[in-house]
């Protein structure tokens, strides 16, 4: 298996570069694993493929104003620093955008609100920082950052909620998992009015996100870790529905990584976690042990979410749907439509 056998051609003009309005109006591509059939919907017809003994799982991450500019105090240099993980209360690793001048030691300031040092550097860009302020950082951070949209998005975003999900409730994340991008308040009373369960989990998105498989084979990727939680509450949920014969169904890569992180193989059950590290990297061959369904936008070629979702299928099946999506003019990425893989 090499990280080739994931790429496909994608037409620049069908990378969305805006969501569109209502959020649930998108398309929705349904893919049946058992006869390998697709059946062309919308979002909002989703309700008609769950069931009362089902729980949909949601990562109810909150996307950060990660992407901050600031000025060399050495240079004079304006560099572009991405948040993407938090060491301690004030201590972050970074993204760096020309990484080259910020030397570990230089000093950054971000206007009047916020001041950072580079204490480390790593690769491709990686730089770690120590941020001087006063007050609360979430609010200094509110004053000077802006949204991290994607690279591929290259219009501006007249309203910064629409990269967030409508049930978006704890900081921590420099991307949306997108897939919860499409649900609306009345999509969910919908769903909720069905029986169907509704529960979350929490994965803080990392740097992965934005980066593809550069390497020949994809076992030779190092996945970035990130936190998670999974609580008492939705393995209880799970738990009921697995012995009532329903299905989970997860919203979103992100969602499908902490239940299956959060899989015990001794205690051969799904197990709460809380605020552990998860770099579990999903490859073809992978078993999953307690997701059943998926609710996911199509991804980058030669992502690991690429590779995920083919391991939730096959490769060739994967495929097969993404050829048909394009050849249908769905609108691809993370503002595009969206697949439910059953």
């Amino acid at each position: 298996m090499k990280t080739s056998d994931f790429y496909y051609d994608l037409p620049e003009e069908l990378i969305a570069q805006h969501p569109v309005e209502p959020r649930d109006a998108s398309r929705l591509l349904v893919y049946d694993r058992k006869t390998e059939t697709i059946t062309h919907k919308h979002f909002y017809d989703l309700p008609e493929y769950l069931g009362e003994n089902d729980v949909l799982v949601r990562n109810n991450t909150k996307v950060i104003p990660a992407r901050i500019y600031g000025i060399s105090d050495e240079t004079g240099a304006k560099v572009e620093f991405l948040l993407y993980k938090r060491l301690d209360l004030n201590e972050w690793k970074t993204l760096c955008k020309p990484a080259k001048k910020a030397k570990i030691g230089y000093r950054f300031t971000f206007g009047d609100a916020l001041a950072c040092t580079v204490t480390g550097a790593g690769e491709m860009g990686e730089r770690t920082v120590r941020f001087e302020y006063e007050g609360a950082f979430e609010a200094r951070l509110s004053e000077v950052g802006q949204t991290p949209l994607p690279p591929y998005i290259h219009e501006k975003l007249k309203d910064g909620s629409r990269y967030q999900t409508v049930y978006a409730k704890y900081d921590g994340s420099c991307a949306a998992p997108t897939a919860g991008l499409h649900f609306t308040p009345e999509l969910i009373e919908r769903i909720k009015a069905k029986g169907v369960d509704w529960e979350t989990v929490h994965l803080e998105v990392g740097l992965d996100t934005f980066r593809i498989v550069d390497e020949e084979f994809p076992k030779d990727h190092q996945i970035h870790t990130e936190r998670y939680t999974v609580p008492e509450k939705t393995v209880e949920a799970i738990k009921r529905t697995k012995a009532n014969g329903g299905r989970v169904i997860a919203i979103g890569t992100t969602s499908v990584r902490s239940l299956e992180s959060a899989w015990d193989a001794e205690a051969g059950e799904v197990l709460p976690r809380d605020r552990e590290a998860t770099s579990l990297f999903i490859l073809p061959g992978y078993e999953f042990h307690v997701v059943d369904a998926m609710v996911t936008n199509f991804h980058v070629p030669r992502s690991t979410l690429m590779m995920l979702v083919s391991a939730f299928s096959s490769r060739d099946n994967i495929m097969k749907a993404y050829r048909h999506a394009i050849k249908h003019k769905y609108r691809m990425l993370s503002f595009g439509d969206a697949m439910f893989i059953e």
